[in-house]
């Protein structure tokens, strides 16, 4: 092995063999080998003797601590915590053994790392649809931190959702919609004990997570989750996940090497929604480009109904001309791409609340030219799909990319809603010179349902009535949302600003700095290395370096 592993993975594997030898030879009461720091046998002939009392006093007490800990259920535990104290980096292996409950149609679940004080999903987890056994492939959600684990309470959650009919006991007719994504229930699990080491966690022991069904059709799934949360036992009768869970310690490659059993190619691996609390600088694995959008909430008029509508908010990515980016929308982790995203529909429902997350990952070259869609319409499926156009009644769109070059901000977005004739509202020309996002110091208008923009020719009005939030998470190591940042990293696109950018990189966050750690030290050594002639910038990036 001395010619295929680097020094330090050689002596840790070394550290391994010795330790398990050690460990057999004192449960076969055999006599203690004594090593040194390298794990090298001592030499007694070049070795004093109170060096090889001491090396054969610490070798006997790491053997008795690690049978006391294997055979003590407290010390055990305590040995958990230590191993995750030591550890940056933690996995949670998950495995669906079985689902059971009476849906009566095709179903699509999705499940979720949950935060109940925040309310909100730290993990993107798999998207399951057309559920069948050989879909339950094993997932590990990763780059869980030590503040992860440090989190009061953390849950495991599914959400259920229905796809087909409007209502259940609806028949099937030529006029009746279908393919419409319905509320069914969610699935609550309280794993907090398992991710802080205070139990054990084997991966064939199996938990049942019972199913908590929505009790009308305008229960929204996010208010579901918070009451079961806080929810007693409930009467599932026999409907629910077996799921099994094990903790894993150290980043990807520790853990496949650790666990190959259980990690393979097979495994899905679902990233935190955010950063690691350890970037790898260069790290093929720390790549990411990954923007992830959630439909927080809307609300809309019903206008002159006597009724309200129901909506199905469709989400797509297009370009400067309108078309639709294929492929670059993603339901969950290691599911499949897709061009555009459908909300759930809550029947008649005045205010929504949805609370759903997607990734979409455009290429890095294309997010300067793209714009997120939201077509808000009535689901009306079984409708031809030339006439789907027919059915918008009002749209929303926010770009990627800010005007200064920097990506979207973190955070919620208030979005305006156009409305108009339907291929204009389809028409990237006629909204993209527009602004996609409420002035929060502006009052909101109250009188009439819309006003028409002010010397324009797009043919589209605001809506007063209605609103339409997003929310949205940028993790990416090539894209910054940092003026100042972006300044040095295309300083050749403004050398006159380069002593100015170099001044302000000095302000910026250390986290900040970090994400584009080889991009940001590539820049600094170029601009020495284009500048040996003078010494003007030399003092400028040292103390940027340092």
């Amino acid at each position: 092995l001395s010619g295929t592993l680097p020094k330090d993975e050689r002596l840790q594997l070394k550290k391994e063999v010795t330790g398990k030898i050690d460990y057999g030879n004192k449960i076969l009461a055999l006599d203690l080998v004594v090593r040194d720091e390298d794990e090298n046998i001592l030499d007694p002939d070049r070795t004093s003797v109170i060096s090889l009392f001491q090396a054969h006093a610490r070798a006997a007490c790491t053997v008795t601590e690690r049978i006391q800990e294997e055979t003590s259920p407290q010390l055990s535990a305590l040995g958990r915590s230590a191993r995750l104290a030591a550890s940056p980096s933690h996995s949670l292996y998950l495995c669906v053994r079985n689902f059971v409950c009476n849906i009566g149609e095709e179903a699509q679940l999705f499940m979720a790392l949950y935060d109940p004080g925040e309310q909100r999903m730290i993990s993107h987890i798999p998207a399951w649809c057309c559920w069948c056994p050989s879909h339950m492939a094993p997932v590990l959600p990763q780059d869980l931190g030590s503040k992860d684990l440090k989190r009061e309470r953390l849950f495991l959650v599914c959400q259920i959702i229905r796809v087909g009919r409007m209502d259940l006991r609806d028949t099937y007719s030529r006029k009746l919609s279908t393919g419409l994504r319905r509320p069914f229930g969610i699935s609550v699990m309280d794993i907090t004990d398992i991710t802080k080491g205070k139990c054990e966690s084997d991966e064939d022991k199996q938990h049942f997570i019972p199913v908590h069904l929505a009790a009308a059709d305008n229960d929204f799934l996010h208010n579901m989750i918070r009451k079961a949360v806080e929810g007693k036992d409930i009467n599932h009768k026999g409907q629910g996940f077996w799921v099994s869970l094990k903790m894993l310690w150290g980043d990807l490659g520790q853990v496949r090497k650790d666990h190959p059993h259980l990690v393979d190619r097979s495994t899905v691996v679902a990233r935190k929604l955010g950063y690691p609390e350890v970037i790898m600088p260069g790290k093929r694995g720390d790549v990411r480009n990954d923007i992830y959008l959630t439909l927080v909430q809307g609300e809309f008029d019903k206008g002159n109904k006597k009724t309200q509508k129901n909506v199905e908010v469709t989400v797509c990515v297009c370009d400067e001309a309108g078309s639709v980016v294929q492929n670059v929308i993603y339901h969950g982790a290691g599911d499949k791409p897709v061009s555009e995203y459908r909300s759930v529909v809550y029947y008649q429902q005045r205010h929504q609340r949805w609370m759903e997350t997607v990734k979409i990952a455009v290429p890095i070259e294309d997010v300067h030219k793209t714009h997120l869609s939201t077509l808000q319409l009535p689901p009306c499926l079984s409708l031809p799909a030339k006439d789907k156009s027919e059915r918008i009644f009002s749209m929303a769109f926010v770009k990627l990319m800010r005007a200064d070059g920097t990506t979207l901000r973190d955070g919620e977005h208030d979005l305006v809603l156009y409305k108009g004739d339907s291929r204009r509202l389809e028409d990237a020309s006629a909204y993209l010179t527009l602004p996609s996002t409420r002035n929060l110091s502006e009052p909101k208008l109250l009188s009439g349902s819309s006003f028409r923009m002010s010397s324009g020719a797009s043919g589209l009005t605001v809506s007063a009535r209605d609103s339409f939030q997003i929310s949205t998470l940028v993790c990416s190591t090539k894209l910054t949302q940092n003026i100042n940042l972006l300044g040095l990293l295309k300083w050749r696109s403004k050398p006159s600003l380069l002593t100015g950018n170099l001044q302000k990189l000095m302000n910026v966050d250390g986290g900040e700095v970090i994400k584009f750690l080889q991009d940001t030290l590539d820049a600094l050594f170029s601009i020495m290395m284009e500048n040996s002639d003078t010494d003007v910038y030399d003092t400028l990036v040292f103390d940027a370096l340092v």
